[in-house]
């Protein structure tokens, strides 16, 4: 049976066209079937244009129902300040549309699940999906499945337009002089080749040294002053732990090379080693000593719950120096950590890890050192930058730079250069959080990058994954200025999660990137 006339199709529709759910969409598919073809269609449609509705109308002619499911808001992977259109008003705009009998918010992030629910006749994609490849191997899979369910893949050919492109022209949350920025890098750097270096970082062994961290955080309400003393009182409701420090570095990393070596230290009979092991991703090879003096390092910040305001910190640690047998196996294993290994990315906490002689070794056998050494609360006035005799990529903020150059106002770029010169290296990036980032290179001059992030949750973390994908780039060679774009987006990756919550998703960046340079 064919569905012709405007009138059975508005008699199939008479409740709604969105479903509740996919659930109840193949409730009401199962019902109406009845020898009927199902056609389905899947996507994002943030911004409904002319190629959606021509791909929708074509696939409308390959059955007797349409059926048309969405991504929704929370799997979306085009960026944190994307999608533009929540998932409910891109659902109503397809509902809209007289080819589309039926609409549903999916509930996972691929249609794989979708079309074993849904069992469609027939799956449509863009011409663009014709070779079944994306960065994620979604559509291979997607193909896989509609075959499995008795059905098959067709694609559409019309004219197509790509709703990114025409969000950043039209629609985009930037102000103009990032807008500008994007344009010019787009007409400056093919997409292919930016994107490359990400995905050529997939041959790459690593090797990651410096403090294991555990960031812990305490959701805390506030009830209201000591009733004795000039103090706010607070009751803990609930507590979240997340691999930080350079564990975090070390599972950023892993999702896009091929193995990372991973050099830290843990306190004696370390009641947090089963934690650490179960939060590393299976790629990463851990090695470690144990201080017999000094406890695995937490970090525990009291925050606020409702207006998520960090309240304060307390830091479980004793930062003396590693010493006597413990220096020695640390000095082994960064030794066997840096063999064959293609790059050695260095973040050091100041507190205690790295001492003269293991920066001796990094700086001495590393084939390519890229170095981080970070100011914080325990350690400020106390560490700089200037223990390392060679980097061939540093990455610091401009606090810290100002601090090791002990020059709190003017121009930066002296700095940067001065900094550069001792450390004889050939790209110095700092990041300067929401002003982006400025990126030294000694072959192609200074690159001023702005920030790319939508909604910031939480600012903890942006620069080790910043440093992390800066890595990958400067150790292919790639130019300043996009060393300092793919550092700004993972970045923005970053502060729009809560802590550690979830680290760098290979296909998410490069979607990501992707719909940037749009």
């Amino acid at each position: 049976m064919t569905i012709t006339g405007a009138t059975e199709r508005a008699h199939l529709a008479k409740d709604g066209k969105i479903a509740e759910n996919v659930a109840a969409l193949a409730q009401q598919l199962a019902a109406l079937r009845d020898g009927r073809k199902v056609v389905h269609c899947h996507g994002v449609f943030d911004l409904l244009h002319i190629g959606h509705i021509k791909h929708l109308q074509q696939a409308r002619q390959l059955g007797d129902l349409l059926v048309v499911t969405i991504t929704p808001d929370r799997f979306v992977n085009k960026g944190p300040h994307r999608p533009v259109f929540k998932e409910r008003l891109r659902a109503e705009a397809l509902a809209s549309l007289a080819c589309v009998d039926f609409v549903a918010i999916n509930d996972w992030p691929r249609a794989t699940e979708t079309i074993q629910a849904l069992r469609p006749d027939v799956f449509v994609k863009g011409s663009e999906y014709k070779e079944l490849k994306d960065f994620s191997g979604a559509v291979a899979e997607e193909e896989q499945t509609v075959r499995a369910v008795g059905g098959r893949i067709a694609f559409t050919e019309d004219i197509t337009f790509s709703s990114s492109s025409l969000i950043n022209r039209h629609l985009s949350q930037f102000p103009p002089a990032v807008r500008d920025f994007l344009a010019g890098f787009a007409g400056r750097h093919e997409i292919d080749a930016v994107l490359g270096y990400l995905k050529n970082a997939q041959d790459l062994t690593v090797a990651v040294v410096g403090e294991a961290i555990i960031d812990e955080y305490r959701y805390c309400d506030a009830i209201g002053k000591s009733s004795k003393e000039p103090m706010l009182a607070v009751r803990q409701e609930a507590v979240e732990s997340f691999a930080g420090g350079i564990l975090a570095v070390a599972n950023h990393l892993a999702a896009f090379c091929k193995q990372v070596r991973l050099v830290t230290a843990l306190g004696q009979d370390c009641p947090w080693e089963s934690f650490i092991r179960g939060h590393l991703a299976e790629n990463i090879e851990p090695k470690w000593i144990c201080r017999a003096d000094a406890p695995t390092i937490v970090k525990r910040r009291y925050i606020d719950r409702y207006f998520f305001q960090k309240l304060f910190c307390v830091y479980e640690m004793k930062d003396q120096p590693v010493t006597g047998e413990a220096e020695e196996r640390l000095l082994a294993q960064l030794r066997q950590a840096l063999a064959g290994a293609d790059l050695c990315v260095v973040v050091d906490f100041g507190h205690g890890l790295l001492t003269e002689a293991s920066i001796g070794v990094l700086a001495a056998e590393a084939k390519f050192l890229v170095v981080n050494a970070q100011s914080n609360a325990g350690n400020l006035g106390f560490h700089s930058i200037g223990r390392y005799p060679r980097a061939d990529l540093v990455c610091i903020t401009e606090n810290e730079l100002r601090m090791e150059a002990r020059e709190r106002h003017g121009p930066l770029l002296p700095l940067l250069e001065g900094l550069a010169a001792r450390m004889n290296c050939r790209q110095a990036a700092i990041t300067r959080g929401a002003k982006g980032c400025l990126v030294l290179d000694r072959a192609g001059g200074l690159a001023e990058v702005p920030a790319v992030a939508g909604e910031v949750r939480d600012r903890m973390g942006a620069g080790d994954t910043f440093l992390a994908m800066a890595s990958l780039c400067a150790a292919q060679g790639a130019p300043g200025e996009v060393l300092g774009l793919i550092g700004n987006a993972a970045g923005a990756e970053a502060v729009a999660t809560v802590g550690h919550r979830r680290s760098l998703d290979k296909p998410s960046l490069l979607k990501h990137i992707e719909c940037l340079l749009k």
